[in-house]
């Protein structure tokens, strides 16, 4: 398979780079040729320095007739224009970085319909909304909802004095529902088994019925937790302006602070109890005025890694330690650090982004991707196809790689199941599976038919 990517910046960059570990056919196309130098120099693709919204460049036998566009310069605007010109050029299948707030709420359907884009990216709402599935979970580092909501995933941090850590899986009293599918141990992946013990500081990802995983998270709370009912922002950047009225919405109580006037205004007008703050967000005193000692999370959105880093060490310090801390980084290299240095949430816009780029360039009953631990995992809902390895057997005959681990599957309107050795998956289920990366590509050939 042929894919184009049209922009080499960093969302550009961490899309062609997971595509190409796929052994996909990458092409990465842009009109800066500095853009271009870290893909050319680190990545195995192929690199085009040409316009991507030029008819010229689609025209191009490399390009044309490809299988897949993605569009993700800076500019909403060129990404339409190189999605129309593509499909004018053969190529079958288009996605569009959209980050214009207004197209989004109001145009989202005239687009798609009229523009043909087949999937619009919006790296800002999808952060808003994973922050907000997030921070409504208790104890959870990530939350992600599979087969129309009747599967949760649900990640956690082990603590010191967890009543579950160094007890072997076998011996925990895991709720019917309820499965443990991965643990992060020193930045390895385990695909634990039943003598396996939780230890503390591990990073452990359960997965099961929502209102199971719901009950099982509270072994995970510590004691002097607070409840969620007051939420600094600093940042209203587009992700501050999504995350806010959701929260809001919610019953929470939100608080923004950012130096842009014209941001705080736009914010403002969304929110009927919360208040947007016109002010530095780096003043202690400012911080001190506003409350965030007082705050049970502080979420830190600016458009400056560095900044949000010491900017949630700060809230830390200056609340105790007893407020949580949320950050968004632009660089995955920094999410390992900040977690290292007491950061509670770390998310990469670029990665939830680009894991909603590969399931769809996967496709063959993949339904989505949740990338984890940096990329070194991944949580897959697949949809069983006829003639599928893995259809009509016993899991314990089809000898799956080592690499993946079934972790649940619905059929047809039914209720979720944590299968078992004996279980017969059948073409049509859903089906959530833990895979180690490096192993993907194998382990999908088992869901997908012959064709």
């Amino acid at each position: 398979m042929r894919i184009v990517v049209v922009g080499a910046g960093k969302l550009g960059y961490s899309i062609a780079e997971l595509l190409s570990r796929e052994q996909f056919d990458v092409i990465v196309i842009d009109r800066e040729e500095s853009q271009l130098e870290a893909a050319k120099n680190t990545l195995d693709v192929l690199t085009v320095f040409a316009n991507g919204a030029s008819p010229i460049t689609m025209d191009d036998p490399d390009i044309r007739e490809s299988d897949i566009l993605i569009a993700v310069t800076g500019s909403d605007e060129v990404n339409m224009v190189s999605c129309i010109l593509a499909k004018k050029h053969g190529i079958r299948h288009t996605i569009a970085r959209i980050r214009d707030m207004q197209f989004m709420s109001e145009a989202r359907e005239y687009l798609k319909k009229n523009f043909d884009i087949d999937l619009m990216l919006n790296p800002e709402l999808i952060t808003a909304s994973e922050i907000n599935r997030i921070l409504m979970t208790p104890a959870a580092l990530d939350v992600e909802d599979f087969a129309h909501g009747r599967i949760r995933l649900f990640e956690t941090k082990v603590r010191r004095h967890s009543p579950l850590a160094n007890v072997p899986l076998k011996d925990i009293n895991m709720p019917k529902g309820v499965l443990a599918g991965l643990i992060s141990r020193d930045h390895h992946m385990i695909i634990p088994h039943g003598d396996d013990c939780l230890l503390p500081h591990d990073n452990a990802y359960f997965i099961g019925v929502p209102e199971e995983i719901e009950k099982f998270s509270q072994n995970f709370v510590q004691r002097d937790a607070r409840k969620l009912h007051r939420v600094m922002i600093i940042g209203a950047g587009r992700a501050g302006r999504y995350l806010a009225p959701m929260l809001e919405k919610q019953g929470v109580y939100v608080k923004v602070i950012d130096k842009d006037r014209e941001r705080c205004r736009l914010l403002a007008e969304k929110l009927e109890n919360g208040i947007a703050v016109c002010g530095d967000g780096t003043d202690i005193d400012l911080l001190m005025e506003e409350g965030v000692a007082e705050a049970d999370v502080v979420v830190c959105l600016t458009e400056d890694d560095k900044l949000n880093l010491m900017l949630a060490l700060l809230a830390r310090h200056l609340s105790g330690n007893r407020t949580r801390t949320v950050v968004r980084v632009s660089r995955n290299e920094y999410v390992e650090l900040m977690e290292k240095v007491g950061v509670d949430v770390v998310l990469s816009a670029r990665l939830l982004s680009a894991a909603e780029v590969l399931a769809f360039a996967r496709r063959g009953g993949v339904v989505s991707v949740s990338l984890l631990e940096g990329a070194k995992a991944e949580a897959v809902e697949v949809i069983v196809q006829d003639g599928a390895p893995v259809a009509g057997k016993r899991l314990m005959d089809v000898k799956l790689p080592r690499e993946v681990l079934v972790c649940a599957y619905v059929r047809g309107d039914g209720a979720a199941v944590i299968p078992n050795g004996m279980t017969v998956l059948q073409p049509g289920d859903r089906t959530i599976l833990f895979i180690q990366t490096q192993g993907a590509q194998k382990v999908m050939k088992y869901f997908k038919g012959k064709g």
